[in-house]
Parts: C-alpha cells; sequence; structure tokens
C-alpha cells in the first residue's frame, strides 16, 4: 500500500469559553492515502468539522491543538505558522464548505472569487487568469462558465453555488479535498450530480477526500472507509460495509438503525395506515382523472362520502417575468386532497412548486386559478372572523427553526405567543398550556427561560413544533422541517409527528426533497416536476412500483439505496 498523504495521530482540540475549557476532539487517528475517499459521520457537535478545521489550520476563536500531531505527505503541520498554512490551503489542501451563501462574498462576481485562489498561489498571471477561472468552472460543471464567471451568487441556484466552492476548492488542484457537508441542502438529484462532479474531478486529479457528512447513505456510496465520531472521539472505523452492514459499536449501530431508508416501514403503525396504503391513492393529476378523481383519491377504507380535510383542484400560480415574453408558471394545474388524519407528502427538485403550493394552502400567497378547500368550504372566499379562525385551524412548521424563532424571545414567551395573539385563556392558563405543550414534545421544563440560541437544532425544532401545536390545529404543513437535521435527530423528530398524529388525530402535508424521509412519515405521495403533478399513490405503490420515470430516478438518486440501509 502506498504510503498515506495525511496521518493524524492522537489529534486534541480545546476551546476555551467562559465556562472553562471545551475538549472537542480528543484522541483522534485516522489516514488517508493518494486518491483515497475516506467519510467522517456523527452527529452535530461529535466533533467531525472540527477535525478537518484543524487539518487546515482553520479553528474557530479560542480553539488549539492541546495534543496530537497532523503529517501531510510525512512532513509535520501540527503548529505550522500562518504563513506556511497559507501556502499550503488551496494548493496541497482544499476545502469545499458546507453553506455556499454564506462562504460566497455575495458581493463580487464567481469568476473573481475563483480566480483569488490561483493568483494567490501564483498559478496564473492577471493576464491569463481568466483561461484558468473558465478551465475550473467547467470542471466543477457549470454550464456557460463564460457568462457563469462574470455573474453573482445571488444569480445562482444553490445547485451551483455549490458547483462554484468545488471549482474554488479544486482549482488549484490540491492533494487532498476536505468536503464538508458539501450537499447537505441539496436535493437527491442536485446531490448526486455534485457527488459526481466531485468524484470524477478527483479521480482526474488523483486527490484524496475527506468527506464530512451525517448522511450514513452518502458516506456508504461515496467512500472507502468510514470513521464515526462520537463527542469527539473515534469510537469505530473500517470499510463502508463492515461500518453499516456490521456496526459493533453502540454509537454506531444506534446511527445506521435511525437513519432513514426507502426500505424502511411507516413510523405511524396504525391499524387503518396499513390498509389504506395499498388500497387507495390520494392524489390526481389534473385532466387525465377528471371525473372520477373523488373515488381514485379517496382510501377504501373510509366508509361512506370522503372525509377529506383539504380538497385542491386544479391549481395553478404564474408569476408575471418582467422583460421576458412569457410568465412563469410555479404551479400548474395541480390536483390533490388531504384525508383527515393522515400524511400526503409533496417531493420534488428545488423549483418543482412543492412550497408555493404549501404557500397557497396556508393562505400566504393567492393562486392565481383553482379551487383550495378547507373543510369544505372554499378559501378564498373566508371573510375575515373565518380566516382568523382558518390560521388557527392550519400550522406552519419550517425548514429553519432558527431564523423562525424570535431569538429576543424566550422559549416560554416563542410558545406562548399564538396563545397571546389569539387571546386564548387567561394568563395563567396559558403558562400551564405552554408546560403541557413543552411535555408534549419531550422538553424539560427548565427549557422555558432559555433563548434558542441555547438550543440545539433538534431542540429548537420540538419549540416550533410546540408552537405549531399551541392552538390545537388541526391540519399542520411541514415544510422540510428535519432537513437540516442529523440522522438520530431526525429520526427523533419524525417519531414525535407521528405519536402526535396519533394522538391529536392532526393531518399533515409534509413537503421535502428526501424520500427515505418521506418514506418513514407519509401515507401517500405527491411528486411533483416543474410545477406539475406527475405522479400521486400510497407511500407503498410510490416506492415499490413508481411509474413515472421522473419518480424512479429520484429514488434512484438516494445515495446508499442499494446498501438497504436499516431495512
Amino acid at each position: 500500500m502506498s504510503e498515506p498523504l495525511l496521518s493524524v495521530q492522537g489529534l486534541a482540540v480545546d476551546f476555551a469559553t467562559m465556562d472553562g475549557v471545551v475538549h472537542a476532539v480528543e484522541g483522534v487517528d485516522l489516514e488517508i492515502r493518494p486518491g483515497e475517499t475516506v467519510a467522517i459521520v456523527g452527529e452535530s457537535g461529535s466533533g467531525k468539522s472540527t477535525t478537518a478545521m484543524a487539518i487546515i489550520g482553520l479553528l474557530a476563536g479560542g480553539g488549539k491543538i492541546a495534543a496530537g500531531t497532523i503529517q501531510l505527505d510525512g512532513k509535520d503541520i501540527t503548529h505550522a505558522s500562518e504563513q506556511e498554512l497559507r501556502r499550503i490551503r488551496g494548493r496541497d489542501i482544499g476545502l469545499v464548505p458546507q453553506d455556499p451563501m454564506s462562504n460566497l462574498n455575495p458581493v463580487a462576481k464567481i469568476g473573481t472569487q475563483v480566480a483569488e485562489t490561483l493568483l494567490a498561489h501564483g498559478l496564473a498571471t492577471r493576464k491569463n487568469v481568466h483561461a484558468g477561472v473558465v478551465e475550473a468552472l467547467t470542471a466543477a460543471g457549470l454550464p456557460e462558465p463564460e457568462k457563469r464567471a462574470k455573474q453573482y451568487p445571488h444569480e445562482f441556484s444553490g445547485g451551483m453555488r455549490q458547483r462554484a466552492l468545488i471549482a474554488i476548492g479544486l482549482a488549484c488542484k490540491p492533494r487532498l479535498l476536505i468536503a464538508d457537508e458539501p450537499t447537505s441542502a441539496l436535493d437527491v438529484t442536485v446531490q448526486q450530480t455534485i457527488l459526481d462532479q466531485i468524484g470524477a474531478m478527483t479521480r482526474e486529479l488523483g486527490t484524496a477526500v475527506l468527506l464530512i457528512t451525517h448522511d450514513l447513505g452518502l458516506a456508504a456510496e461515496r467512500a472507502e472507509r468510514v470513521i464515526v465520531m462520537h463527542r469527539g472521539k473515534v469510537v469505530e472505523q473500517g470499510t463502508a460495509r463492515q461500518i453499516l452492514e456490521a456496526p459493533q459499536h453502540p454509537y454506531t449501530q444506534s446511527l445506521v438503525e435511525a437513519a432513514p431508508s426507502v426500505a424502511a416501514v411507516r413510523l405511524r403503525p396504525a391499524a387503518s395506515t396499513g390498509s389504506a396504503a395499498s388500497t387507495g391513492s390520494a392524489a390526481s393529476t389534473g385532466s387525465a382523472t377528471k371525473g372520477s378523481a373523488s373515488e381514485r383519491v379517496v382510501p377504501e377504507l373510509v366508509e361512506g362520502p370522503a372525509d377529506n380535510i383539504v380538497e385542491i383542484e386544479h391549481l395553478t400560480k404564474v408569476y408575471p417575468v418582467r422583460g421576458r415574453g412569457e410568465d412563469f408558471v410555479a404551479v400548474d394545474d395541480v390536483s390533490l386532497v388531504i384525508p383527515r388524519g393522515e400524511t400526503v407528502a409533496i417531493v420534488g427538485e428545488s423549483g418543482s412548486g412543492k412550497t408555493t403550493t404549501a404557500r397557497m394552502l396556508l393562505k400566504v400567497i393567492e393562486p392565481t386559478s383553482g379551487l383550495i378547500r378547507y373543510e369544505g368550504q372554499d378559501i378564498s372566499s373566508l371573510k375575515r372572523p373565518e380566516l382568523k379562525q382558518f390560521r388557527q385551524q392550519v400550522q406552519p412548521i419550517f425548514q429553519d427553526p432558527y431564523s423562525s424563532l424570535n431569538p429576543m424571545f424566550t422559549i416560554e414567551r416563542l410558545i406562548a405567543e399564538p396563545l397571546e395573539f389569539y387571546k386564548r385563556g387567561s394568563g395563567a392558563e396559558r403558562r400551564r398550556r405552554v408546560r403541557q405543550l413543552l411535555d408534549d414534545v419531550a422538553l424539560p421544563q427548565s427549557m422555558l427561560r432559555r433563548y434558542p440560541s441555547e438550543l440545539s437544532g433538534g431542540q429548537r425544532q420540538r419549540v416550533a413544533i410546540a408552537r405549531a401545536l399551541a392552538l390545537s390545529p388541526d391540519l399542520i404543513v411541514c415544510d422540510e422541517p428535519v432537513s437540516a437535521l442529523d440522522v438520530l435527530v431526525q429520526d427523533q423528530i419524525l417519531t414525535l409527528l407521528g405519536d402526535l398524529q396519533r394522538e391529536y388525530g392532526l393531518s399533515y402535508l409534509f413537503i421535502s426533497h428526501d424520500l427515505a424521509v418521506v418514506r418513514l412519515i407519509s401515507d401517500y405521495v405527491c411528486v411533483m416536476k416543474d410545477g406539475k403533478l406527475v405522479e400521486a399513490a400510497t407511500s407503498e405503490e410510490i416506492f415499490t412500483n413508481p411509474r413515472d420515470p421522473y419518480t424512479r430516478r429520484l429514488l434512484a438518486s438516494i445515495p446508499g439505496n442499494e446498501l438497504n440501509i436499516a431495512s
């Protein structure tokens, strides 16, 4: 075997805080050989990103390497000077960070940002740097690189911004690439494209890859070896198949068990779900089902008239675009229903129209045409008192709980806010309700006086769920509620949503691009593409017998799908 390109022995990283020293990483050992891909997996706070940042000398303020050694190609760089590290970064070790929007300069053109790294390492001159920029953007899979180089980050989609970061990270053809959660916020098809692009470029250049991720499927599919970290320590490492098919450490076993899989069964084991899932369909598409929609959309389990809390018919949303000859159709003739007490998921890539559909249901935006009935009533005809009642019965849970929770409010005030706004009960009754809601979402009463910044991502999402439940709604619209969470926290939130549904008879509209998550939570699945509903059926039908080529492509794009994780 070849000598290691990167060798880390006994690495320990400490952070000085107001409450004393925090041991973020303790005794980490790892090796990466030329051309090899190694993945570090673990939940937030496990130390995986801190390990990566220590390697490249980019620890946050207060952080320092307390023990151990880091060797790059046999040379000790553990305590290299800042000048030495600047020579190493970009040229020897490239970095693709997690969030492209916060890691790209919003006021600098993409080409300028790629050029910076080439010029900094003397790999181009001012005269020929443009050719190097175009070459890097082309290699990263960006179409029309000449045009893209002149654009700003806000003019790019999420996938395009991630490609721009890949271009920057690999522009100098480094020997090692650190990819820190490079696809965590991307759709499965875009994710696959980005990972294929990284794989193709690194194979061509012979670059080794250190992949930081909490996605076990991604680690299984893309890495030769997997390192599992927990509370700052390496608890297990081995080949991808060894780790994922025969995990030895209890923590690794819990990670594998919690990982969502399209082979898994529905989380909510209600008797009705099993029957409905194999006999009915939750939605219909456009004119293909006109005249027979009501027969096809109602589970056969339901006797008598359909018991649908929401009925959507031929919903369309068109946005006028200035300077163009034609308007943009965000949602195009969508028809579906949400049976009472069930979960209907809408899946699709970014731009497919799923969130726009949800926003029209919430009456945040108005449809161009079509009909939405809630409890049999057209919501477009609601008067002010009826609209006030509607907003109490239909509540949202958003993707990012940190941005949807007021950072200046305590947890108690955040949960009580809807009760106060709608004047529900006395002050004492509201306080009792808030405490009950904390119990419902399994949070301790000690959280009441804390602020969102003092909570973990999973705890913040539980607060967001408690706030959504405060007014005892009948329907909750969940817009990507677990996409930013680690698998263990994700599993807890999905289980909580299932338990609450069973206890309170809630109906859910669940918006997601993660089909493995949808498999766990949904009774019915509607697949959207370019604003249209291309397929709609029970969850069982979609995942075992997808009919539309687009649905099959989405399923095939799920990382690690063929390994049957957690089945």
